[in-house]
């Protein structure tokens, strides 16, 4: 294997800690305050995962015809328009990985200091916070062996903790709560409503990360035939994992004490396991953040560094070190964090990041049925399974959800539209004579 190329087991690792992290473990919270029904709550779940796999075997097809790294700049780019690409890589760069990474950072510090109940800890936690980015910083900086080794041992670590967590609250829990799993009268109206559809951009946020692996393509050993191996697995992989720790944490927990609090799963793991058991659980939930922080500081910072070799004014942010790592890249990003984590609400950040991130995904998706009709030559080793199915699913659910945040959180919406301006007028100022045309 060449020294300058991940492996299959590294880049699947890093779409499924990609995903699995702040979104699972403080979602849930949010979505109780308007949805107590358990049944509901598991099918929003089973929903994302279910655009979470239609928009994987999509981007399969696209990640298969454009093997180079750079996510949706890389596509929008060939698909649409330099400029439109460039949109989608500035929002990468700005909010797309900067802002995830943040949160995971920030759920990482809620949930290690709720554990030794510290009364004023905001200063603590964004402390935590930052010391966790700047370790992996260090470490995704440094040398290609123990970047990807790290990233797969945390994975690993990750799934097998919370698998292990599942099995063992549900067979040491005595008296589980009185919970709705099966469909019941109202349940039909929920599914229709506004509430409904801002909860699936939190759960749909949760999922974000399915697409990771093709911002590391032309890292990965033979993408176009192991990236929709690639993407498919992991998104199902998480899929399992995410309906079954709300089925826990609803089957542990009170609604009650879950509503609105954001460290759901040390709820769910004191009401299971007592005070000091659930504080244990806790600490080592927290643990499972970290390979979350470390994915994204993988797999954000190639976008910046694609950007660069694109665009002349650029070029420094695309600099390598000696093992062929995007260092440069890699601490504009972890600087875009930090100033998150001292900045930013939790709350605010993860609306504002799963919109602008879902419209991006959006017209990724759109992008395979222009391209279908513009270049219908185009070599395409990996076909969408089931086209036009997949798509249109995606394209459907996400469009619905998209156009409920529009209406009910319009500032969240102005913001994220605000980015993709603020992107199409810094495309116009680096534009150059060495810029793609």
């Amino acid at each position: 294997m060449s020294s300058d190329k991940f492996r299959f087991p590294t880049i699947t690792a890093i779409v499924i800690a990609n995903m699995v992290g702040t979104g699972v473990f403080t979602s849930l919270g949010f979505q109780l305050l308007d949805i107590q029904s358990g049944f509901v709550i598991l099918m929003l779940w089973v929903l994302g995962g279910v655009i979470a796999v239609s928009g994987a075997m999509t981007y399969a097809e696209l990640g298969a015809a454009f093997p180079r790294s750079g996510g949706e700049y890389n596509f929008l780019s060939e698909i649409y328009h330099p400029a439109v690409g460039f949109i989608a890589g500035w929002t990468s760069i700005t909010i797309g990985f900067a802002g995830p990474s943040a949160l995971a950072a920030m759920t990482f510090a809620a949930y290690a200091t709720s554990i030794f109940e510290l009364a004023d800890s905001v200063w603590l936690e964004r402390a935590l916070a930052i010391g966790l980015v700047a370790m992996l910083t260090v470490v995704h900086a440094g040398k290609r062996r123990n970047s990807g080794g790290v990233q797969v041992i945390f994975t690993v670590l990750k799934v097998a903790v919370i698998v292990g967590f599942c099995l063992v609250a549900y067979v040491l829990i005595d008296e589980p709560q009185p919970v709705r799993f099966f469909p019941s009268t109202g349940d039909a109206a929920l599914f229709t409503s506004g509430a409904f559809a801002i909860s699936l951009i939190y759960v749909s946020y949760a999922y974000t990360g399915w697409n990771a692996a093709t911002y590391l393509s032309s890292e990965l050993e033979n993408p176009q035939r192991t990236l929709p191996v690639i993407l498919l697995t992991g998104t199902l992989v998480v899929t399992l994992l995410y309906v079954a720790l709300n089925f826990i944490f609803l089957y542990a927990a009170p609604i009650a004490e879950l509503r609105g609090e954001v460290e759901v799963g040390i709820i769910a793991a004191k009401a299971a396991f007592g005070e000091v058991g659930g504080k244990f659980t806790g600490l080592v939930l927290a643990m499972l953040l970290i390979s979350t922080v470390s994915a994204m500081l993988m797999a954000g910072p190639r976008v910046i560094q694609v950007m660069g070799q694109d665009f002349k004014l650029l070029r420094r942010v695309a600099h390598v070190n000696a093992d062929g790592i995007p260092n440069t890249a890699i601490y504009i990003q972890s600087a875009l964090a930090i100033f998150f984590i001292l900045t930013s609400s939790f709350e605010s950040v993860l609306l504002f990041a799963g919109f602008t991130l879902a419209f991006n995904s959006f017209v990724t998706v759109l992008g395979v049925f222009v391209l279908r009709w513009r270049q219908p030559e185009l070599q395409r080793p990996y076909k969408t399974f089931l086209f036009p199915l997949p798509p249109l699913i995606y394209l459907t659910l996400m469009g619905w959800t998209l156009w409920f945040v529009m209406m009910t959180r319009p500032v969240e919406a102005l913001f994220g539209l605000g980015v993709f301006a603020t992107g199409l007028i810094v495309y116009w100022v680096l534009r150059d004579k060495d810029a793609p045309t």
